[in-house]
Parts: C-alpha cells; sequence; structure tokens
C-alpha cells in the first residue's frame, strides 16, 4: 500500500482534532473568563531508506544526507492562553469580581480545592461567599479577633453574613470636645442662666443622652465657670445627677450683686417662717415643714418630692414649687438653681453660707435665723429685704481665656490643662466617664453671638461611642478586603479573599465548570494563597472577566483547517488512483 495514504489519513485526523479545539473556542465565546485553546502539529515519523555518509578523504568523493520518507502528522500540544486576560464586562452586582493579573480564586466543593478565574459569587443561606454555577465556597482568611487584622492562615470558607456580623455593637462615649467662639458680650454667657452647650452622647448600651453644660461669665472678662447642669434621655426625661463630678473649683467670685426681695406680691412673715402672698391669704413656701425635705448634708432632696405643711392646715405641695415660689420673690424666676447657689459670707465665721444652707438651717431651727432674706421684714409687711452676695457655689471648673487674643489657656487655674472630665460613672450603670477637651474654644469678638458648641469623640474622632448598628451593605476591596458597613456609621473588616499563582499557570487541568485543579506541571497550591496585590494585581467590583476568545483568528483558523482537510482528502483520491491504475495493469 502507498504511504501516501496513511499520510493523508493522519492529515485528516489531525485536522478534525483541531476543528474541535476551534469548534470549542467558538462555542464558549461568551462563557465567563474562559481561556481560549490552541493546537500545534509535529510531524508523526519518518521512515529511513539511506542514512548520511561523511565525506571520503581516501576516494576524494563527498558525503551524502539520509534519505527519509515523511509517514504523517500528529497533534504537537494543545495551549491554553490562561494568562492572557480577558475584556471586563459590567454587571453592577457588588459579588461579581473580575481579577486583574495572573491569579486565580480559590473555591472548594468541601474537600478539594479548585481555581477559576470565573468571579461570579454570591451569598448564599449559611452566609457564606460561593460560587454562582457551582455553590462552591470562595476561599479566604479569617479576621485575627485580637488584633481585628487579616491572618493569613490556611484557606477556609468566606462566611460573611453569619450573625456575629450582622450587627455592630453599642459603644460608651469616652471622650468629647468644645469648639468655637464664647462671645463676652453674648447676652446669654452674661445671664444668670449662662450660655448653654448641649452634648450629645451614648451610654455602653447604644443609648442616647444629652448633657447640658452651661458657660457663665465670672468676675474677670476672661473666665468663665463651666458647669454640668442636667442630664436627659433620648425621651425628654431628665435624669438626677447627684453624685456627678465635674471639675473642682468650688466657689466662683463675681461682680456684687444686690439681692432684692420683690415686696409688690409678696411678704415673710419672721414668726411662722412663711412665704405668703401680699395680703397674707395665700402660702407659697414655708419651712414649717418635715425636715426630712433636706439630705443629711444639708441639700434639698428631688424636686419632685412633696412635703405637707406642719402648721394645721394640710396644706401640701413639692419642694420644686416651693424653691420656685421663692426664687421668684427674689427676681430669680425661671434660675431656681443659680438663685439656690448663691452665697452670702457668715457674719459670725467668716465661712460663706449658700442659700440652700440657709434653708435647711431655717427648717431644722439650727444656727443663726436671722438671714438677710428675714431682715427688715415682719408680719405687716415691712421694707423690701436687699442683701449683698458674695458668690455663688458651683459644681464645675472654670475656663480661662488669653485676654490679649482671646485663645483658650486653661482650666481651673492651671495652663497646662486642656481637659476636664464629667464623672458619670458615679450614676452606675452603663455611663463611662468623659474627658472634654476645650482647647479648641476661644474668646473672640463675633458680634455678641456665640457659637461654642459640643461634639462627642476627640478631634482624631476617638471615643465617640455609637448605638447599636445593622448591616446595610457589604464592600470588596481591590486587594479583596471584605468590609460590612452598619448604619451607625461604622464599618468591620469581614475577611479577605484569597488567590493562588503558579508558576506554570498553563499546566493547570481544567475540570469543567471554569475550574482548574493543580497538576505537577502547574507547581502545588501551598494551601494559604497570596493577596492579589503582592504581584500588582487587584481586584474589580460589579464586573466580570469575559472569554479571551478572538472570532476574527478562530474563524481564519477555521480556513486554513477547512483547507487542510481539503487538501489531506485530496492525497487519499490520487493515492487511490493510483493503486486503481496499478491494478488495471492485469487485465
Amino acid at each position: 500500500m502507498m504511504r501516501s495514504l496513511y499520510s493523508g489519513v493522519s492529515g485528516l485526523k489531525t485536522h478534525q482534532t483541531k476543528m474541535d479545539v476551534i469548534g470549542n473556542n467558538i462555542a464558549n465565546v461568551n462563557t465567563t473568563a474562559f481561556k481560549s485553546s490552541s493546537i500545534t502539529f509535529s510531524d508523526l515519523m519518518s521512515q529511513t531508506t539511506q542514512k548520511a555518509s561523511g565525506p571520503n578523504a581516501a576516494t576524494g568523493t563527498g558525503g551524502t544526507n539520509a534519505r527519509q520518507i515523511g509517514l504523517g502528522v500528529k497533534s504537537g500540544a494543545i495551549n491554553i492562553a490562561i494568562t492572557t486576560q480577558g475584556a471586563a464586562q459590567s454587571t453592577g452586582n457588588p459579588f461579581d469580581i473580575m481579577i486583574t493579573g495572573d491569579n486565580f480564586f480559590v473555591v472548594s466543593d468541601g474537600i478539594s480545592n479548585y481555581f477559576t478565574r470565573d468571579g461570579s459569587f454570591y451569598v448564599d443561606g449559611a452566609g457564606n461567599l460561593a460560587m454562582t454555577s457551582t455553590g462552591y465556597n470562595v476561599m479566604g482568611w479569617g479576621v485575627d479577633e485580637e488584633t481585628q487584622n487579616i491572618k493569613q492562615d490556611t484557606v477556609a470558607a468566606l462566611r460573611i453574613m453569619h450573625s456575629a456580623n450582622m450587627t455592630y455593637p453599642p459603644e460608651a462615649t469616652s471622650r468629647a470636645y468644645v469648639s468655637g467662639i464664647l462671645d463676652r458680650n453674648d447676652t446669654d454667657v452674661t445671664s444668670a442662666n449662662g450660655k448653654s452647650v448641649n452634648l450629645n452622647f451614648y451610654d455602653a448600651l447604644g443609648y442616647s443622652y444629652t448633657a447640658r453644660l452651661v458657660f457663665k461669665q465670672s468676675t474677670a472678662t476672661n473666665e468663665y465657670s463651666l458647669e454640668f447642669d442636667r442630664l436627659i434621655d433620648s425621651v425628654g426625661n431628665e435624669i438626677d445627677i447627684s453624685g456627678v463630678t465635674f471639675g473642682s473649683d468650688g466657689l466662683l467670685q463675681e461682680r456684687p450683686t444686690t439681692v432684692s426681695f420683690n415686696n409688690a406680691g409678696y411678704t415673710w412673715d419672721k414668726a411662722t417662717k412663711k412665704l405668703l402672698s401680699q395680703d397674707g391669704t395665700t402660702t407659697y413656701a414655708s419651712f414649717v415643714t418635715d425636715p426630712s425635705m433636706f439630705n443629711a448634708d444639708g441639700t434639698l432632696q428631688d424636686f419632685d418630692t412633696e412635703v405637707t405643711i406642719q402648721d394645721g392646715s394640710g396644706l401640701t405641695m413639692t419642694i420644686g414649687e416651693m424653691m420656685d415660689n421663692i426664687a421668684r420673690a427674689y427676681s430669680y424666676e425661671g434660675s431656681t438653681e443659680e438663685f439656690l447657689n448663691l452665697y452670702i459670707t457668715d457674719e459670725n465665721t467668716g465661712d460663706p453660707v449658700s442659700i440652700e444652707q440657709m434653708m435647711y438651717n431655717l427648717a431644722t431651727d439650727a444656727g443663726d435665723n436671722e438671714f438677710p432674706m428675714f431682715d427688715n421684714t415682719d408680719s405687716a409687711g415691712g421694707a423690701a429685704t436687699t442683701f449683698d452676695i458674695a458668690g455663688r457655689y458651683f459644681d464645675g471648673t472654670t475656663v480661662t481665656y488669653n485676654p490679649d487674643n482671646g485663645k483658650f489657656s486653661g482650666i481651673g487655674g492651671s495652663t497646662t490643662q486642656t481637659t476636664v472630665t464629667l464623672g458619670l460613672s458615679a450614676l452606675g450603670g452603663n455611663f463611662s466617664d468623659i474627658v472634654i477637651d476645650l482647647s479648641e474654644s476661644s474668646m473672640v469678638d463675633n458680634k455678641g453671638t456665640s457659637t461654642i458648641g459640643a461634639e462627642k469623640g476627640d478631634l482624631d474622632g476617638l471615643g465617640t461611642g455609637r448605638r447599636s448598628g445593622d448591616m446595610i451593605g457589604v464592600s470588596i476591596q481591590q486587594n479583596g478586603m471584605i468590609y460590612a458597613s452598619y448604619d451607625n456609621g461604622m464599618t468591620k473588616l469581614l475577611g479577605q479573599i484569597a488567590t493562588a499563582e503558579f508558576a506554570n499557570a498553563s499546566g493547570l487541568e481544567k475540570q469543567g465548570d471554569n475550574l482548574y485543579s493543580a497538576t505537577l506541571n502547574s507547581g502545588e497550591f501551598d494551601g494559604i494563597g497570596v493577596d492579589v496585590t503582592a504581584n500588582g494585581g487587584y481586584m474589580s467590583t460589579g464586573q466580570l472577566e469575559m472569554s479571551n476568545v478572538d472570532l476574527s483568528s478562530e474563524f481564519t483558523e477555521m480556513i486554513t483547517t477547512q483547507r487542510g482537510f481539503q487538501a489531506n482528502s485530496r492525497i487519499i483520491t490520487v493515492s487511490d488512483t493510483m493503486l486503481e491504475e496499478l491494478t488495471n495493469l492485469k487485465r
């Protein structure tokens, strides 16, 4: 038989194989991250009819080349263009990820690890990041509980939506700062009530509160008191702040102030220790009451406490109502707390005595009952009572500003102290102390308007505290790190997508479903993987890698393959004709 006949057959077979490769490429032209293949041919073998001979110096004849007749063709190799990047296809799905570079995603079926460039992922019912097509888990690294950084260890399934990640825990506010302008011509600053500044903060359970701080001007125009006035919860209820410390400056000296008794509508009855209406028919306050209205240290109990006047009238009123009436009689309407904190100097001892302490002495018959509020006043009314105060008590601290440039210059008389601690932990429960920095405040002219305010957290945004937060989104960074965002403004690192790299990526073996497995010639996967950015690669979300099949090249290869197949078929038909002529020699 003619050798050309079998050469033609081998040509048909190899061109058929090439057509199979081309057909598979074209079939996968729209397969996500598909890598095209190409085939190379090599000659099959040759029959040597005469070996080569060298030159003969003795006879002077030259050498001859070997005489070899080729016996056909075979498939040499099928190569995958695995390192050729496919174009990007925008999907808008945040869990669709494309790798730019030579790395591969690592996925697992629970037994073995596989590798893919198909980044079409979703979150399954267990909260795992998984392949959309196969459900295989995407592998990566978890977060170290102590450092909250990625711990690059043996890859594991990325469970990003488990219960621990769905919420962000609350945290108590621990730091705050006061900034802005405190204008000394602001009528609020110079008033009896002072300039109020609200500080919103959180306790350890994430409940929100408002601490009202008050700036009041002292004797010196560059010195102010800063007091903790009240604490209000998120629904508007006021919380008792007894025991809360806020500075420890004691007394604040003010400009001499005369307190005047408004005799037009009120009268003191010294004999019965009552504040009456001008006509004596209405009782506004009385110290003929149960002394239990005061605490052991001489301070008033809660203003909502109701007391009964012990004079047989059966009249009852709250402590707050009594104190408000007295403050109103001395022209301190709406400023009861301010009035109670005024003090005079005891003429006998020279010690400061607050009006609140004076009232305690009246109610308990302790000390001298001849206090200024009764002087020159009798049951018939008498003259209006007036007395000079020496200053006032306050629970707070003093804030000083440089009189030359208006800049902050110290707290509590210290030029190096910039913070004061609001001791809320004294309230117990879930409250924490808050360190307040005042160094960013100033005292300059702002046309009589103060802009001073308080913000939770320090100037670097630390210690702000937070309420509990629910997860509202997940984002994936270019390095594969996965972050959750929460509705309390916080973010949390959930893990990082690991990638694999191989010395010879073309040596990977296809396993179907856009998956590859490692072989001896590709190099082994070490079980840990690498950061995709280590070699300049990166991940893009909302995009998928398209097939790298080039249709123009495939169609061209199809044409040459078809012609090659036709030519080889002609070898067979011509060889057959020659054999036919040979058999026709015998008639």
